[in-house]
Formats: structure tokens, sequence, C-alpha cells
């Protein structure tokens, strides 16, 4: 067994959409980057990536690559699933958490998990999600930004 932990941090902006897991959330700003910025996936990614010791998703899709402006994040899921079959390894289970101070996301948090299961292939009972605030403290806590933790097992095959 393999621990993979991955993190993501992104400025919250007007004239963007938010999307989270795949999904989009209805809110007056999204999340500013290079692709589509969605955190959870960006973590989710690098939590895979490092249960392989494969680096980071910058080393894998570098945010100076115009081949990757405004990419959709599910790809760079099914390439760290791609290198994690690779490996010999299959996902146990992750576990994902948003930090958002608005909108809520309790609305949102089946689509999500269904969404992520979806696109890792597994049941979703092997998907946790879950939202919190920062109760206004700091950046994200002011909303201005939109933080996101992930944590996968992976098996040997």
């Amino acid at each position: 067994m393999r621990v993979g932990f991955g993190w993501d941090i992104h400025r919250l902006v007007k004239g963007r959409k938010l999307l989270l897991g795949g999904v989009e959330i209805d809110s007056e700003k999204g999340a500013l980057g290079h692709s589509d910025g969605d955190v959870v996936l960006h973590s989710l990614v690098d939590a895979i990536l490092g249960s392989l010791s494969l680096g980071d998703i910058g080393d894998h899709f570098k945010d100076t690559d115009l081949k990757w402006k405004d990419a959709e994040s599910s790809i760079f899921v099914k390439e760290a699933l791609r290198l994690l079959k690779e490996k010999g390894f299959s996902l146990s289970n992750v576990d994902i958490t948003v930090i958002l101070e608005k909108p809520k996301l309790y609305p949102y948090k089946e689509k999500i998990r269904k969404r992520i299961s979806d696109l890792l292939n597994i049941d979703m009972e092997q998907v946790s999600f879950k939202a919190k605030t920062k109760e206004g403290i700091g950046e994200t806590g002011k909303g201005e930004a939109i933080e996101s933790f992930s944590v996968v097992l992976i098996t040997r095959i």
C-alpha cells in the first residue's frame, strides 16, 4: 500500500466558472488558473502522482504550455490514472476536503462524489468529499481563494 497527499489553491475572480470535481458550481467567482482551475481535481492528481513518487501536476502539465490553456482537468486525472495502472497500482479510496467560504457546497456534494467516482472508475463508497470554511481567516476565509486537499490510498494490483 502507498499513500499520496495533494493540495491546491487558486485565487477567486469574477468572470470565471467555478468547477469542483468536474461539476460546475453556481458562483459569482471562479478559480483563476491556466487550465480550468478545478482545485479538487488538481489536488487529486497531485495525490495520485505523489503516491507514485512522480512529482506533481506542474511536472506533467506545465502552466507555461499553451497546450494546457483552459484545459479540462479531467485530462490530468486520466493521465494520472494511466500512470497508476502502468506502475501496477489501483486506487483503494480517495478523501478530499475543499475549503471555501461561499457558496455553500452541500447541495453539490453527492454530484461531485459521483463525478469523481466516474472519472476514477471506482465506487462512490470509495470517494469521500467534504467542504469546510476558514471562518473568515486568511485569503481563503475572506473569499479571495479556494483550497483543496486530497489523500489517496493505492494498492499493488
